[in-house]
């Protein structure tokens, strides 16, 4: 698949898997990390289907360069453009999710969005979010081992070898986007939701 898409440009579609791979991010981000805060829902909606949108596109573009950079220092031969392409199509189980994420937030409602500060859910509720999570989760590793075949198979090296970038190309990422949340928070306060201290 990813030989096949190594000589197109980056199109629609791969801009449109990047901004969907951004909402589901940003959801299962806020999920996880605003749980049991006095943040509204509709902050929460707002930041991932605004900013999580650009967040995917920019975050592509970021790992595309990262990925490039260090698949060249390994002996790899491949652009930031087809990079790009491994990482737009080999997220499709992280965009999927997004689509588990609408279905489980029409059966159980707010709940799939954020839990309310001492609001007890029922078990059916919980198992059902605990279904969804596990799924994400689930679709994440899938979306990683196909990510890694795409690098082993545009860089030209060994699968370890294009493991061991993609694990590398992660942690730096990780770093800079850390840096440049904590940048944010300081130089546009509100922007993003944040749990109260």
């Amino acid at each position: 698949m990813f030989r096949e898409l190594a000589t197109r440009p980056i199109g629609a579609a791969d801009y449109l898997l990047a901004a969907t791979q951004g909402i589901a991010t940003s959801i299962m981000v806020y999920r996880t990390q605003l749980s049991g805060t006095n943040v509204g829902t509709a902050e929460i909606l707002f930041s991932a289907f605004v900013l999580g949108p650009v967040a995917g596109v920019v975050s592509m573009y970021l790992f595309a360069a990262i990925y490039a950079r260090l698949g060249a220092r390994a002996g790899g031969k491949s652009t930031r453009q087809q990079l790009f392409h491994v990482l737009a199509y080999g997220g499709i189980p992280v965009t999927a999710s997004l689509i588990l994420w609408l279905f489980t937030a029409l059966l159980v409602g707010e709940s799939a969005v954020l839990e309310r500060p001492g609001v007890e859910i029922d078990d059916f509720v919980a198992f059902v979010l605990r279904l969804q999570f596990g799924s994400y989760m689930l679709l994440s590793l899938w979306s990683f081992v196909l990510q890694v075949m795409g690098f082993s198979e545009m860089l030209g090296l060994a699968t370890r070898r294009a493991f061991g970038i993609w694990l590398l190309g992660q942690f730096l990422a990780l770093l800079l986007t850390l840096f440049l949340s904590l940048l944010i928070a300081l130089m546009l306060p509100g922007l993003v939701p944040t749990a109260a201290p």
